[in-house]
């Protein structure tokens, strides 16, 4: 592992002292000596490039070899050592400004979310560290050359800052993304497409002495719109040796005023570059953008697209008036429908009973803008219906969010409600058995306490009377003891149902317990009424109860008491019981009516 670290380290060394001594020389040879700035200087730009691609504890060792290489490239070009070692050191300047400003403020230069904020790091850093360069390399110059301080810096600082700008990012892309970046597969045609046109269009303008360099920035953005990066790197690299190599050979626009001078021609070389990579590099980082957004709505499309298809719940995209637009596959598992059946204006799934509440809800959250929960019944394919439970909520128009669909998120809630309506259910039934003597059916002393109340505030009301029966079975002991309590129960049920007959659906029998029952009358005016249901109920009694082939003869007693003014509940319970004693004092099998307040004596 250690022996191959080595290797690579030896290898990555070699490859960056070619490429910055190599590019070293022929910038220098590209001008017209060594007495001459060149007109684009592409070490430092390979350089800063490098140290970018790798961690920061790989610079020291990545600096010596390329500055070694710089230096090295110079003096085989004829650059004095000395004036070869200042400017050496002038691009260790500029390549560690641009280098540790970019590596300070975004750490992973890979992270295509932050190329944005790399391009104007990048500049900028570019912009300064060539500056500081150029001021150091201009000073030499005026103190060696015959040349003034601010066409010197100048000179460098285009030369530089198109170098850097060019060759720190093209180095930068292929160290990330390999040589595929210059030409993806599927693209590789109409990259070479792209650069022949610039090449042509080049060729063109720079063999005529009208200044038409301006056609060449179209081809120039065509590329970059297509290819990016490596397309405006490719494509002003071409551009510069085109028109380094025509201009050096007398042809083209910057040939023609002569009192300009081979430094004036590089000059205006560097503008005209530089021009391209002022029209193209905004728009390169601008598609970047759009690039990294476009990417990210994909990505959330598709992770909402995945998280509807895959989820257990129904969702559903509508239109206002009800057009389904979207399903999601979970319709075939939950409905039995597929999706696309389900697609359009199919109000005839949602239950008629349920219809006019799903549109009140759609257009109270269209206008509200606030979700809400409902429940409704959508049928199934196999034609039952199953209850949804509904979250609905606003979402805007994919084609005007001005406006809203409206998204919905439903699950099967069949089994919910049954278990609801079961537990209901029970609920009314443990409500009625409350209320309800269990051996009888008839009503139990809860009912018959509501009842009374509920009476004796009414007769306080309107004027009526009402009566309240005690009654019992005579000698009911006796039966039980003889016959068993079997009996005794379908002797009570018996009773019971005799009871209900003679009164009133309006009238209530009620069993207080064992053979004691209670009935109230209400709505009646005249003591003569209690007496006829009296002597109505001892007639149904006497009648010979035939069980199975045992015949039974029984009869009541009744003690009654009627009233049309109560002054407490109590008054008339105890006037029942008193005349219910009276009857049995009487000898049984009758009955007798007490009659409250201002009335007829007792009967």
């Amino acid at each position: 592992m250690g022996a191959g670290k080595q290797v690579n380290r030896w290898s990555d060394g070699i490859a960056l002292a070619v490429l910055v001594g190599g590019t070293a020389w022929l910038s220098l040879k590209w001008g017209k000596g060594a007495d001459e700035l060149a007109a684009v200087w592409i070490s430092s730009g390979i350089l800063t490039g490098w140290l970018l691609a790798r961690e920061t504890r790989a610079w020291p060792l990545c600096l010596g070899v390329g500055i070694a290489a710089d230096l090295l490239g110079q003096w085989l070009a004829g650059v004095p050592l000395g004036a070869a070692a200042f400017l050496a050191t002038c691009h260790l300047i500029e390549v560690l400004v641009v280098a540790w400003s970019v590596r300070r403020v975004v750490p992973n230069v890979g992270d295509p979310q932050r190329w944005l904020t790399l391009g104007g790091v990048a500049t900028a850093s570019t912009l300064a560290g060539c500056a500081l360069s150029g001021v150091l390399a201009a000073w030499m110059a005026e103190a060696s050359l015959p040349s003034s301080f601010v066409r010197a810096f100048l000179g460098w600082y285009a030369a530089h800052v198109v170098g850097m700008v060019i060759f720190a990012t093209t180095t930068l892309v292929l160290h990330v993304e390999g040589w595929r970046a210059i030409a993806p597969r599927g693209k590789r045609r109409s990259f070479v497409i792209s650069m022949a046109l610039i090449a042509a269009v080049g060729a063109l303008v720079f063999s005529t002495s009208y200044p038409v360099l301006f056609l060449t920035y179209p081809p120039l953005l065509l590329a970059a719109f297509r290819h990016r990066f490596p397309g405006v790197a490719a494509g002003v690299i071409l551009l510069g040796v085109i028109g380094g190599t025509l201009t050096a050979q007398g042809s083209g626009p910057l040939w023609g005023p002569e009192d300009l001078g081979d430094a004036g021609r590089i000059a205006l070389l560097q503008l005209y570059l530089a021009g391209g990579c002022l029209i193209t590099i905004p728009v390169v980082l601008g598609m970047a953008e759009r690039d990294k957004l476009t990417s990210r709505v994909r990505e959330n499309e598709h992770r909402y697209r995945l998280l509807a298809d895959y989820s257990g719940d129904l969702v559903v995209r509508l239109r206002p008036d009800g057009e389904r637009v979207y399903v999601s596959p979970a319709s075939e598992d939950i409905l039995g429908w597929k999706p696309a059946e389900m697609l359009g204006l199919r109000w005839s799934l949602v239950h008629p009973d349920d219809q006019g509440r799903q549109r009140v809800a759609m257009d109270e959250v269209l206008a509200s803008g606030q979700p809400q929960t409902l429940k409704y019944r959508v049928r199934h394919r196999d034609g039952h219906y199953l209850w949804m439970e509904v979250v609905m909520r606003p979402i805007p128009k994919e084609n005007n969010p001005a406006e809203n669909d409206l998204i919905l998120t439903g699950r099967d809630i069949s089994r919910r409600v049954a278990a609801e309506e079961a537990l209901e259910a029970s609920r009314r039934e443990l409500e009625r058995l409350s209320r309800v003597d269990a051996l009888t059916g008839v009503p139990n002393r809860r009912q018959l306490e509501e009842r009374l109340s509920l009476a004796l505030l009414r007769i306080e009301r309107s004027g009526e009377a009402l009566a309240l029966m005690y009654l019992d079975i005579d000698h009911f002991k006796c039966i039980n003891d003889t016959h068993g309590h079997a009996v005794g129960d379908r002797v009570i049920r018996e009773f019971a149902r005799r009871l209900v007959s003679c009164v009133r659906a309006t009238d209530l029998v009620v069993r207080l317990g064992g053979d004691e029952f209670v009935i109230l009358l209400e709505h009646i005016t005249h003591p003569v009424m209690v007496k006829v249901v009296a002597e109505k109920i001892i007639v149904s009694v006497r009648e010979p109860l035939q069980l199975e082939d045992l015949t039974l003869q029984i009869s009541t007693s009744i003690g009654a008491a009627f009233a049309r003014e109560v002054e407490a509940q109590e008054d008339l319970l105890v006037a029942a019981d008193d005349a219910l004693y009276e009857a049995k004092e009487g000898g049984r099998d009758q009955y007798r009516v007490s009659v409250l307040g201002a009335e007829a004596p007792s009967a």
